[in-house]
Parts: structure tokens; sequence; C-alpha cells
């Protein structure tokens, strides 16, 4: 038997091309739905909204912070369960950690002051609203004088 090393970076280049979502945030794609929770991007006329899909957590469990135009989203949570005999000896006691962090790089058409966050039904839900000059104008007839 043998031990091949691979040292040729161009399948690194594919997954470093296949994990970067247009907003400049990366995720390991495999991981999408065990960790790292799936993320939906909408934009409108008004605003981009960022969909994070992440049941079974509290509002308390998101970390949300803009720095120099990069949203990141973050939770880490912790959780413990123990069985005891009738003499409070332990038979078993588990106890899992979760944690993940997405990043995204914002376009210059976000209004940063302006991002609002809600969490309902399993989903996180990140408003990133337009500035005033990115938005859809509408059509409008220019007179010839």
């Amino acid at each position: 038997m043998s031990l091949l090393k691979k040292t040729d970076r161009l399948p690194f280049l594919f997954d470093d091309f296949f994990t970067t979502d247009w907003l400049g945030g990366t995720s390991n794609i495999n991981k999408i739905g065990v960790n790292t929770p799936a993320v939906n991007v909408k934009e409108t006329d008004e605003d981009f909204v960022v969909e994070l899909a992440a049941p079974g957590l509290v509002k308390e469990d998101f970390s949300i912070e803009l720095n120099n135009d990069v949203l990141t989203i973050s939770s880490e949570t912790t959780s413990e369960k123990e069985t005891k005999d009738e003499k409070g000896k332990y038979t078993r006691k588990e106890f899992g950690y979760n944690a993940f962090k997405r990043s995204f790089s914002l376009p210059e058409a976000v209004n940063g002051n302006k991002i609002e966050a809600s969490y309902e039904n399993g989903v996180l839900l990140v408003k990133l609203p337009k500035k005033e000059e990115a938005k859809v104008q509408p059509k409008r007839l220019i007179e010839i004088s």
C-alpha cells in the first residue's frame, strides 16, 4: 500500500470557485446543513435579504457584525445531557458544541446604517436596504427645452 501526497493546487482552486458566493461569502459546500446553515440571498428593488436556515436556535444565539463592509453572522451553542443512576453516579454524560460563521462582502449599494435582522420559525432574516442612489428609479420623460 502506498500513500500518495497530492501536491497540485488545481482541485483546491475549483473548491474555492464553487464555495464563494456572489456577495463574496465563503462556505464549505459539503458541510451546508450540518454545521454550516444554508443561506439564500434575494434582491428586490429596495434591498437585499439574507435568509439563513438555523432551526432550533433562539435569537440570543446569534451574533451579527458589520466591519468594513463585511457582514458576519455567527453562532455558538453548547448543550449537555446526563443520565444518572439511583446513587447519583453518571452512567452516561453527553455534551455538544455547535458553532458556525458566515461572512459576506457587501456591495457599495447597501446602506450599512439601516441593516435589520429578525428570527422566526428557524430562519434568520437579515434585511440589507439599498442606498437611495442604488435603487431602481422609475422611468420619466425629459422635456426638451
